[in-house]
């Protein structure tokens, strides 16, 4: 996205991350959107124009949303993940874990960029009983535009894995945006 957003009279189409930013934060600039507790439930609920359209979940709360789907990840995983950023987006029934990557010098994130296959396979073991399907997606800076990192972004997409540059298109996650 770029300042101001594109068409539709400067619309927001997409959420612009620099640095280690807060998903929730991002998302509640759109215009159209809200990010608030549902009483009683995991995470926080993302609404659009006051409609409930996804769940977020941060680390921890992630386990606690299983826990309320009667999910028991002891019974399915040995060890927790924790995301960055869980999104469940109601109406695609998709779970997104979104990964931020922001480097200014090597270091130790380009072999974390190869556990996302692995990571995407234990999520789907997750929810597997719930229904929803899974997509990982990396949120990438300029850094990782270097000819060092061909062959590992092609491996990202070959292990159905995703990655975007320094945004996250709503649409691409199936959330509506304001026109």
């Amino acid at each position: 996205m770029k300042t101001g957003g594109s068409g539709g009279g400067n619309t927001i189409t997409g959420l612009n991350f620099e640095k280690k930013v807060s998903f929730q934060s991002l998302l509640e600039k759109v215009p159209g959107y809200n990010i608030r507790k549902i009483t009683g439930k995991a995470g926080l609920g993302v609404y659009f124009e006051n409609n409930l359209v996804a769940r977020c979940f941060r680390k921890y709360d992630f386990y606690q949303f299983l826990s309320e789907e009667g999910v028991n990840w002891g019974m399915i995983l040995s060890k927790k993940l924790l995301p960055d950023d869980a999104l469940l987006v109601i109406v695609r029934e998709t779970l997104f874990i979104i990964e931020v990557k922001y480097q200014q010098v090597s270091g130790s994130v380009d072999e974390k960029l190869q556990t996302c296959d692995f990571k995407r396979k234990q999520y789907l073991k997750l929810v597997a009983s719930l229904g929803l399907k899974v997509e990982y997606v990396y949120v990438l800076n300029d850094w990782f535009k270097k000819p060092e990192y061909k062959d590992v972004l092609e491996y990202i997409h070959t292990v159905n894995c995703h990655y975007r540059f320094n945004e996250l298109p709503l649409a691409w996650l199936g959330l509506p945006i304001k026109k």
